[in-house]
């Protein structure tokens, strides 16, 4: 899976979401979902369905980017990270 990249204003709140359908088998799921948030951006709260895992982050510097990483765990005990990078600019 290829990086994803964003945008983010400092003062918006918003959810960003890593759909890993294409990579589960027909019958895995998700088990668990861990973030790793650098300082300086905050994570308001996160959550996972079956085939996605969302997180909400607030707060960043401008011209600043943050590279966050998403660990899962599956259900058939499979393990996989995918990176997000938010790039703060001023909107």
């Amino acid at each position: 899976m290829a990086d994803n990249v964003f945008t983010k204003d400092p003062q918006d709140v918003l959810d960003y979401v890593l759909d890993w359908s294409d990579w589960l088998d027909t019958s895995e799921t998700i088990s668990t979902s861990t973030w790793t948030v650098p300082s300086g951006i905050t994570k308001d709260s996160d959550s996972k369905s079956s085939s996605e895992t969302v997180i909400w982050l607030s707060g960043g510097t401008v011209y600043e980017n943050y590279r966050l990483v998403n660990h899962i765990v599956t259900s058939l005990n499979r393990e996989k990270d995918q990176t997000i990078i938010i790039y703060i600019v001023d909107k």
